[in-house]
């Protein structure tokens, strides 16, 4: 019986690389959604809107831009930028 070092941790990476492709794509389904103006009606844009609030709340708000498109897109952005940064290094640390 081989043991191959690695195996178990390359399933662990990912899975954490692809949460956090999901959570930024999430976020920038949101920013392109809000940069178009999409209908806020719909219950597929507001559950979107919803996720992206969740997963950004702790960036929302951040920068104070005249423009709401700008706060929505650096607020958000940073985000996605961040879950993709940190969601990556930290599988690639895994898988070594």
């Amino acid at each position: 019986m081989s043991y191959r070092r690695g195996n178990g941790s390359s399933t662990a990476a990912r899975v954490i690389a692809v949460v956090a492709d999901i959570m930024a794509f999430i976020i920038g389904l949101w920013i392109l959604m809000y940069l178009l103006d999409a209908n806020r009606g719909n219950e597929l844009v507001d559950f979107v809107r919803h996720s992206a609030r969740w997963l950004a709340g702790w960036s929302y708000d951040l920068f104070t831009f005249d423009a709401a498109w700008a706060r929505v897109v650096c607020g958000y952005g940073l985000a996605a930028v961040v879950y993709l940064f940190v969601g990556h290094a930290v599988a690639g640390r895994i898988r070594h």
